[in-house]
């Protein structure tokens, strides 16, 4: 975020607030709305704990001071006329003062966001080849053996389902990306491209 975004925005429109969308920065679930002045946006930035303005008592509150369930901030977006703000922030436990997840009724949805930051992961093995990384020592051996490994992982997996073994599933899927992954890395392949490919076929 600009260090001199508080400069450009309109706290006259009403009067010296500015409204603030909090969403999940793992999913982007929209968590709650709440009001800001320049102080609470400081004091937010400071502390990198969501920190708004009371209406009602007229004062600063900083979410999460009773029940725990603070705010982290991630980052703030102003909107384009620069009299409103997006914050993304990481949230400790639900954010309504109801138990809810969402001030808004939004169900909690797990984020696939990991497995972009997975394959990162994997690509940065590939160009660095530190030593003790599995997935390193998979980049050395060649391509023959990570695709190898793909089908390996994969005839595990069709006996693993063919069982009906959830927990063996869950192992034998997961190890199933994850060198699906590496193949597409070593192929520089990029995730997004598979993602784009999925998007077409739904339409």
């Amino acid at each position: 975020m600009e260090k001199n975004f508080i400069d450009k925005l309109n706290f006259e429109k009403l009067n010296g607030l500015v409204p603030a969308i909090v969403v999940d920065n793992s999913n982007n679930q929209v968590l709650m709305l709440g009001f800001m002045n320049e102080a609470a946006l400081k004091k937010t930035l400071e502390t990198n704990l969501v920190t708004f303005f009371s209406r009602t008592r007229n004062t600063l509150w900083t979410k999460g001071v009773t029940s725990g369930n603070y705010l982290r901030l991630i980052n703030i977006i102003t909107d384009c006329d620069n009299d409103a703000l997006l914050i993304y922030a990481n949230p400790d436990g639900n954010t309504c003062h109801t138990g809810n997840y969402s001030c808004f009724g939004v169900p909690q949805t797990e984020s696939l966001s990991f497995l972009h930051e997975l394959f990162d992961v994997i690509k940065c093995r590939k160009n660095e080849l530190p030593d003790n990384s599995y997935t390193a020592k998979l980049f050395k051996s060649g391509a023959d053996r990570i695709i190898q490994k793909v089908g390996e992982e994969a005839v595990e997996t069709l006996i693993a389902a063919k069982n009906r073994d959830k927990t063996e599933i869950i192992n034998e899927v997961s190890d199933m990306i994850y060198h699906l992954f590496v193949m597409l890395a070593e192929q520089e392949i990029e995730f997004g491209e598979v993602v784009n490919n999925l998007k077409k076929r739904v339409k």
